[in-house]
């Protein structure tokens, strides 16, 4: 028996066939363009969405069956969070996604916070108040698009709204209702409180579901148009972060997965609810995990992979040529370079503002400690470390905050680098393990649909057959030592900076 995963990113959506053993069978990915109506204005349309998801779906289906496989049994999606697509009665859309970088609904959120106040709403939603929840952006077109909310059936976030377009019922997983910050996190319910203060209707809004629920049968019509049997499950899936730890095996408090991209994702697990004022203070949510139980939060950055490609962008864009002649990736080649001797630099790597636990989109980089001395290998050097640092700010603030990690599980594209994760492993006084599999995020997606489907008596079976470890990265002790002497220098430089450019 096979499954089917789909994972729905900002830039492109990606779908895997999947068999019990976790091994891909077929797979196929395709990109798409995100939409700016105005300075400052970002969306998405979901119908180039859906277009992509059918044809990435038929793709995969049809490199199975060229493999021998047999037709999935059971379809799950995931997505990114926040952004929600409003709805006819049939599923079809009403007009583009906004995202969650569009500053859209800082109105509505400023006037939810009046009204119920910030603590509350932290209380209840398990997020700190901010405009880049769906509730804030459905305030915003109910209040300037007012035909789009009244025909509106329902707002869907793109993983159900995918889900929908293939024959679904209108519903949320727990783990994307929560990034609507109208969702009560402890009950796991829409919240009459927020929605009330929003002035929002919950009847729009998609019955909330556990990940790994059945909400509905692919139809005939379709099935054939995709390459897939009449009668494949449907079922609910989950924000793309905890998919991802589910894929990459964090079902218990301890672990995390770390995804190393473009940005940079912590995300743990944890067995109870954690909303406090340590929380509220770092930008750390409180989520349902996709695993039924279990939460997650999110410690983030916006500069991984993406410090990195700036320096080689905009300051070493001739050593592609030596990289290529190497047939080696520039990537590879400065982080190789960059290995073994510490710098005494230091980054601050807020060329994007920063995320958590800052949360200060104002914030911006800086480069300490120049001297005539020093060389590209010194600032790639501390390109990898100061995003390492700001790494341990957040793992020492989800500490302090009550959640410990103590394994992180490394996925994206910088954990094919060796030297880069041992240098983590270093710096963090933690064993960063890897997967055999890169897959984690469409891997994860495919257990839900696997569990429902009867092929996993549950997660944890569904975990111990198909997620395969790779190398884990151990700390060296004595490293780790010299470390933490710079990273106390490291943690004054945020509050140096902000004061230094005036907005203490």
């Amino acid at each position: 028996m096979s499954v089917l995963g789909i994972d729905i990113g900002t830039s492109g959506c990606k779908a895997s066939v999947v068999d019990e053993a976790g091994r891909v069978i077929g797979q196929a990915c395709r990109g798409y363009s995100l939409s700016s109506p105005a300075k400052g204005m970002e969306e998405i349309d979901p119908a180039s969405v859906w277009d992509s998801v059918r044809e990435v779906v038929g793709r995969a289906a049809h490199a199975a069956s060229q493999a021998g496989a047999s037709s999935p049994r059971a379809i799950s999606v995931s997505s990114f969070g926040e952004a929600v697509v409003p709805v006819r009665a049939d599923g079809a859309p009403l007009r583009n996604a906004i995202l969650y970088i569009d500053p859209r609904g800082t109105v509505e959120a400023r006037s939810l916070g009046e009204r119920l106040g910030p603590e509350r709403v932290h209380e209840i939603s398990g997020a700190s108040l901010h405009s880049m929840y769906s509730v804030h952006k459905i305030g915003w077109i109910k209040d300037h698009e007012p035909e789009v909310y009244r025909d509106a059936a329902a707002f869907l976030p793109l993983a159900e709204f995918a889900l929908a377009r293939l024959g679904a019922r209108f519903h949320t997983d727990y783990s994307l209702a929560a990034r609507t910050q109208a969702f009560d996190v402890t009950a796991k319910a829409w919240s009459t409180e927020i929605l009330g203060a929003a002035e929002v209707d919950g009847e729009k809004l998609g019955e909330p579901v556990q990940s790994g629920a059945v909400v509905g049968e692919l139809g005939g019509e379709l099935a054939e148009e995709l390459g897939l049997e009449r009668g494949a499950l449907l079922v609910a899936g989950g924000h793309d972060q905890p998919c991802a730890a589910l894929g990459a095996g964090v079902v218990g408090p301890g672990a995390a997965v770390d995804g190393l991209g473009s940005t940079e994702c912590v995300t743990p697990a944890f067995d109870r609810p954690v909303i406090n004022a340590a929380m509220a203070a770092s930008g750390f949510a409180c989520v349902p995990h996709v695993v039924p139980g279990l939460y997650v939060s999110y410690a983030f950055t916006f500069t991984c992979g993406a410090a990195l490609k700036w320096f080689r962008d905009r300051l070493a864009p001739w050593r592609e040529g030596e990289a290529s002649a190497r047939g080696q990736d520039l990537f590879d080649l400065l982080i190789d370079e960059a290995a073994g001797e510490g710098t005494d630099l230091l980054f601050l790597p807020h060329l994007a503002g920063a995320a958590t636990p800052y949360m200060d989109s104002l914030s911006r980089g800086a480069l300490v400690g120049l001297g005539l001395e020093t060389t590209g290998r010194d600032i790639v050097r501390a390109i990898l470390e100061g995003v390492t640092y700001e790494i341990m700010v957040n793992v020492e603030r989800l500490a302090e905050a009550g959640i410990e990690v103590q394994e992180l599980r490394a996925v994206g594209g910088m954990a094919k680098s060796e030297a880069y994760l041992q240098l983590k492993a270093d710096m963090m006084g933690r064993p960063i393990g890897t997967l055999e599999s890169a897959e984690a995020g469409t891997l994860g997606v495919a257990m839900l649909a696997g569990l429902a489907s009867g092929l996993y008596p549950d997660l944890s079976t569904a975990v111990a057959r198909t997620v395969r470890r790779g190398r884990v990265f151990e700390p060296d002790p004595a490293a780790h030592s010299r470390f933490q002497e710079r990273f106390d220098a490291y943690k004054k430089l945020y509050p140096a900076v902000r004061g230094i450019l005036g907005r203490e």
